[in-house]
């Protein structure tokens, strides 16, 4: 049984085929961490439990108990504010008292199979063989409050997930000021380093790492979205850890709002690693019987590296996040017209580019921002959700159907969360949008971000989806986002509730995503934030891709994939081939590069085809065919980060890794190049005891060698040149 409860010393055991988690209901009915990491045999680990004794002014529950307990010492399970644990805070209570001070112990447990859904929210799913889980009750016996702590265990892929639900068990209303998803205490983290990915527009999921200082690292949003600034990700690994060997513990929260992940090390040198909606700007009421339910927080471990820990994720997300048609159906070979042609399209030019495309090999047109409205500009439109017919004459269903007649699918651009100043929505509804009493409306991009927590607001996007939708056949959504939420209140709710605001959002943009996909189970979404803005767990829930950056450049791309890569697959990351010179940054790279570098995504183009000369059209038809040859292989592979853009910065290299180890798929790209440079590629993944045949120069060598030894590659290669090697197993 994965989950195990030794009730004669109290301790619960949780694992999966490759870790271990243990905790403890401790002296005085806490909640005490054990131990998390790899599988171990043994059931009691009571003597990890935390006994020396400490500095006097630290506060224990009893002066005169026999074994030392403090809060603020022992490695806590879930930590509580205001009744002596100084360390970061996973529960903060403000109760009818006005007084914040929560303290919880256990009560009861259940131990079932499966998985519960998290009400109203995305999360990972399981069925009753796939996953275990332990509810823990435990309680405030002076407020009230009642927590429940969920924890699953998905056994075969290694990985975790944490919730909480607090109800108000009391006959008066409380506030929850905080209530953060897990909370993990490591025992010692002397030799640990904190990972995060950070970055801006066009510079997304940059990564970093550093060794774990004293005191508290954390990244964290309050833009009402997961943001560019940073992901809703960190990892601690040991110092010595590499792509594929030493510990690593990845932390994600399935989440698309204002998010906080920290780790704090302590005088002692362990460390408090907290997960969950960001406590800036939030608040709960409660009133008596009522719930909240806390996002869910995913927990990898992994001995086998970064590398290992990512590839956990990666199965994960593919085969228990993602879901509908898309999550496993070969996704089309796009052309999205935006580089093409911005704002300034008519249906003959679109015609136009998808009647190439199609000759090409290419499956979807993708018409995005520009349509709709009086939308010539990003300075109007947003809001009115009906067809420019003096763009698009006869209206999108005749559009559809002369690109359908081509053999090829349609997509189609909203950005339904906003609202232009220039519309006629907000000039019929102004009320609608975001904003507070008395305050100035910030404005960015000329528009306004639509309350998402009112139902008449979510009514009236879905309805204009719903008849394009059902005047088009329309197979694809792109669904953007692209601005920040300021100004964040709401008119329908009451003073006391307006910090609910943030939260209540992103709960309403969930119920709408949930509706359009049940009325439409068939679409194809991508989400899309200014590029990467969104780019979390969550919203692969509803959407399988999502547009990886708005920054297209193949160079660029290796370091913003890389970043994605470290818990996102290649199946969700939107990538494109686009025009040279770059649109973003003026650079020169060859198609072929381009062409490798998206093909490590969901592919697609991002171009004006009919600009392009014979010999380039026929590169694309290449690409396409080789787009289907190793979609398998780059969707349900494994991937090996082979040379990393960030430590190397004159070339990179990763290869996916078939699960049966029968092929792999070596990409190697040069950053800059050198005078009489030889390089060597090892490998990684492949069965030691198989031969394989690299493909493309017919040389066959065991997998040991490939590995060991590695790939040569004696040709002199310039900046921006790049290579794959298709290896076969012969034996």
């Amino acid at each position: 049984m994965p989950i195990q409860f030794d009730s004669e010393r109290q301790i619960f055991k949780l694992d999966s085929q490759t870790t271990s988690y243990v905790l403890q209901i401790g002296q005085y009915g806490y909640l005490l961490h054990l131990y998390y990491g790899a599988l171990i045999p043994d059931t009691d680990l009571s003597y990890l439990s935390y006994t020396c004794t400490h500095a006097s002014q630290l506060p224990r529950v009893e002066m005169d108990q026999p074994v030392y307990f403090s809060k603020d010492v022992h490695r806590m399970e879930y930590s509580c504010n205001g009744c002596g644990d100084f360390r970061g805070s996973a529960l903060s209570i403000l109760r009818s008292t006005g007084t914040p001070d929560t303290d919880i112990q256990y009560v009861s447990h259940k131990i079932y199979a499966g998985k519960p859904k998290l009400p109203g929210q995305p999360a990972t799913y399981a069925a009753e063989d796939e996953a275990d889980t332990l509810e823990i009750l435990c309680k405030d016996h002076v407020s009230g409050a009642e927590v429940t702590l969920f924890y699953t265990v998905f056994s075969v892929c290694g990985a975790m997930t944490r919730h909480v639900v607090v109800r108000n068990g009391s006959d008066q209303p409380m506030e929850l000021q905080r209530v953060l998803s897990a909370c993990v205490d490591f025992h010692d983290a002397n030799d640990m380093d904190f990972i995060h990915l950070y970055g801006n527009w066009g510079k997304e999921r940059s990564f970093e790492r550093s060794p774990l200082l004293h005191g508290t690292q954390s990244v964290a949003s309050k833009r009402g979205c997961s943001s560019h600034a940073h992901n809703p990700f960190i990892a601690l690994c040991s110092h010595d850890a590499t792509e594929e060997s030493g510990d690593a513990y990845g932390f994600n929260l399935v989440y698309t709002g204002n998010f906080l992940a920290s780790a704090e090390m302590d005088s002692d040198g362990g460390a408090r690693v907290l997960i969950g909606i960001n406590p800036e700007g939030f608040s709960w009421r409660l009133e008596p019987g009522e719930s909240f339910c806390a996002p869910e927080a995913v927990m990898v471990y992994s001995n086998e590296g970064l590398g290992g820990m990512s590839r956990i994720f990666h199965r994960l997300y593919r085969n228990n996040l993602c879901r509908g048609p898309w999550k496993n159906k070969e996704r089309p070979i796009l052309i999205n017209n935006w580089e093409a042609t911005y704002f300034k399209f008519d249906e003959e030019k679109l015609y136009d580019i998808a009647k190439t495309a199609s000759e090409l090999g290419i499956e979807m047109l993708v018409m995005d921002d520009g349509w709709f409205g009086s939308r010539d500009s990003a300075r109007s439109g947003l809001g009115d959700w009906f067809v420019n017919e003096n763009k698009i004459k006869g209206g999108l269903g005749r559009l559809t159907e002369r690109v359908n007649a081509l053999g090829m699918k349609f997509g189609i651009w909203f950005e339904p969360e906003m609202v232009s100043r220039d519309s006629e929505l907000f000039r019929k509804h102004p009320e609608w949008a975001l904003q507070t009493p008395c305050r100035h409306m910030s404005i960015a991009r000329y528009q306004y971000v639509l309350d998402m927590s009112r139902p008449d607001v979510r009514d009236y996007l879905f309805d204009c989806i719903k008849n394009v939708m059902d005047n088009a056949n329309i197979a694809y959504i792109k669904w953007d986002f692209n601005r920040s939420l300021t100004e964040a209140g709401s008119a329908l709710l009451e003073a006391n509730r307006q910090q609910e605001v943030f939260h209540r959002y992103v709960l309403g943009l969930y119920e709408l995503l949930e509706r359009i996909l049940t009325a439409y189970p068939d679409l194809l979404l991508e989400g899309c934030a200014s590029g990467g803005g969104r780019f979390d767990p969550a919203w692969l829930y509803y959407s399988p891709q999502f547009w990886t950056s708005d920054d297209t450049d193949a160079i660029e791309r290796l370091y913003i994939q890389y970043g994605t890569s470290l818990c996102y697959p290649a199946s969700t990351m939107g990538a494109h081939v686009s025009a040279c010179p770059n649109h973003q940054v003026r650079r020169n790279t060859p198609l072929e590069t381009r062409g490798n570098v998206a093909m490590a995504g969901t592919f697609g183009y991002e171009l004006d085809l009919t600009k392009l000369t014979d010999e380039e059209k026929e590169t694309v038809r290449r690409q396409c065919t080789d787009y289907h040859k190793y979609y398998d292989l780059i969707h349900n592979g494994d991937l090996y980060r082979l040379i990393s853009p960030w430590k190397d910065h004159s070339r990179c290299a990763w290869s996916y890794v078939a699960a049966d180890k029968s092929e792999a798929l070596v990409t190697y790209v040069v950053i800059r190049g050198g005078v009489h440079e030889r390089y060597y590629v090892r490998l990684a993944g492949l069965d030691a005891d198989r031969r394989y045949r690299n493909e493309t120069t017919g040389q066959v060598l065991a997998g040991s060698t490939w590995m060991n030894a590695g790939i040569c590659i004696p040709e002199v290669l310039h900046d921006y040149d790049s290579r794959v090697y298709h290896l076969v197993a012969v034996d």
